[in-house]
């Protein structure tokens, strides 16, 4: 079973072949839902057997994946002070993109 960790947008990701993850919109690439996605920056690959942390090899690695669809999620925020009556809510939709990883070429 083939491991990688990718890092997207600055965050790090655990993905294996045909799993699906939750990614924060990518800026500047404009996609649609069936689109094609390769993602080369990757930190860490197993094959099932060896261990490759040298950046050479990891340079060989590529990561092929669809994107499935586009959503949003809610977050909220509440402050709140005892006994002052002092109750803020403030709130944003961020988009999220879920991505199905196809394989880890290596």
């Amino acid at each position: 079973m083939k491991i990688t960790i990718v890092q997207i947008g600055g965050k790090q990701y655990l993905v294996k072949e045909g799993s699906q993850i939750n990614i924060e919109k990518i800026k500047n690439l404009n996609k649609e839902e069936g689109d094609k996605i390769s993602f080369e920056d990757v930190l860490f690959f197993s094959d099932g057997e060896k261990i490759f942390l040298n950046k050479d090899e990891l340079q060989k690695v590529k990561v092929e994946s669809t994107l499935v669809k586009k959503k949003k999620i809610k977050t909220l925020i509440w402050k709140y002070k005892p006994k002052t009556r002092y109750r803020k809510k403030k709130g944003c939709k961020k988009e999220v993109w879920v991505v199905k990883i196809d394989k880890i070429e290596f």
